[in-house]
């Protein structure tokens, strides 16, 4: 057997990078833990057939595993992620392979628009972090068409998330939104890591929301992340909702946050309709009626207007916390073509498959971008007519 010549602390890093305990990777690597430990400290050697298969499924390119030291890895957007008050942990590879999966395609729908001679999307960097929150947020408002009428017409809060990401698309902003890398299941996105991400662009803004979160988290981060379109702040979230907006470490997610709030509840009309004379728990029941927005916006609307301490809002917060699992929307859409949608951005896929129909993209170029089979697209082409169909239908 041929001894791989690889360093021990590379080994080591590449297991801790991965977030894998040493039983864990030893699990997934089929040794034993005091083998792992073993080539860790650097006491013996995996074959050079073992050291290739620890950086395949340890997610590192094989070479690395010579190196003397870690490269290092920087996040291609700013690191604003605030949630654990102190340095944010190196990015993770899922992390890493979904941003820049997420760029990749932003990438070329940007040189599309370009070839196309679009004309840049107009909020895009319209305010900055010192403007207004009450201004930038009723500009949102306005822009996506944020009122009563969205909340009451919606069937359902997952219904009023994706006609909130519709509007998104509409506007052109790409909305990604996905659990998980690519179309591996047995890979889903840590939600400790990050909640999205938000890239500024001129020509093809776009935001990604981790829909491992919960829905009423979801929501919020999808707003949180359209503000940082608005301001012209690209960025990397993780919010801790137990704070206040103000009470942020990151003056940007200070910001953005609250400008969020407003835009899904302005202040001056909350003041208005919470009644003091009546319960938490029914006006929580009323207000989330109303704004069809989750329990949890409200709840952390009524603490950001201190309308409860914080011991009240803990309380509470973790009792919502306890009765919600993770949303729905993992599947929304119903089908296998619906996930490709969402995952991928509504906006590029539909325009990859007119793209392939007009042959100005070959079937593999397309299908490269979206992480599918070429054979798939043919199922998404139909999915696509039938939703058009039924879109002009109720038009």
């Amino acid at each position: 057997m041929i001894e791989a010549l690889i360093t021990s602390g590379m080994l080591r890093w590449a297991r801790k990078r991965s977030y894998a305990t040493l039983n864990a990777a030893a699990d997934k690597l089929k040794v034993k833990p005091e083998k792992l430990n073993a080539w860790e400290e650097g006491y013996s050697r995996p074959t050079f057939r073992q050291a290739k298969d620890l950086a395949r499924k340890l997610r590192i390119p094989f070479g690395y595993l010579y190196l003397s030291e870690p490269p290092e890895e920087k996040l291609p957007l700013p690191d604003l992620r605030t949630k654990l008050g102190t340095r944010p942990h190196e990015p993770s590879p899922d992390f890493l392979e979904v941003l820049y999966d997420a760029l990749r395609k932003q990438e070329w729908y940007h040189d599309y628009l370009k070839d196309e001679q679009a004309d840049n999307v107009p909020f895009v960097g319209r305010f900055n972090s010192t403007s207004p929150i009450k201004a930038v947020a009723e500009d949102v408002r306005r822009v996506l068409r944020i009122d009563d009428c969205l909340g009451h017409g919606a069937q359902s809060k997952d219904d009023f998330f994706n006609r909130l990401v519709q509007r998104a698309e509409e506007a052109r902003v790409l909305v990604m939104r996905s659990s998980i890398v690519g179309n591996n299941t047995h890979r889903p996105l840590d939600i400790r890591e990050f909640q999205g991400f938000a890239v500024v662009d001129n020509l093809a803004p776009l935001v990604f929301i981790n829909t491992n979160d919960f829905l009423a988290a979801q929501i919020f981060t999808l707003v949180h992340e359209l503000a940082h379109i608005w301001m012209g702040i690209p960025g990397v979230s993780n919010l801790s909702y137990l704070k206040r907006s103000d009470q942020h470490p990151n003056s940007f997610e200070r910001v953005t946050d609250a400008v969020a709030a407003e835009a899904l509840v302005p202040a001056d009309v909350f003041d208005l309709r919470w009644n003091t004379s009546v319960d938490i728990d029914e006006n929580l029941d009323n207000l989330s009626r109303h704004y069809c927005v989750s329990k949890f916006v409200i709840l952390r609307r009524a603490y950001e207007l201190k309308k409860m301490e914080f011991v009240v809002y803990q309380s509470k917060y973790s009792e919502l916390g306890d009765r919600t699992h993770p949303t729905k929307s993992k599947k929304a859409g119903g089908n296998t073509y619906a996930s490709v949608f969402y995952r991928n951005s509504s906006t590029i896929t539909s325009t990859l498959l007119h793209s392939v129909s007009e042959g100005r993209m070959s079937p593999k170029e397309a299908s490269q971008l979206l992480n599918i089979r070429a054979l798939k697209l043919y199922g998404l082409e139909r999915h696509l007519v039938h939703r058009e169909i039924k879109e002009a239908t109720y038009a």
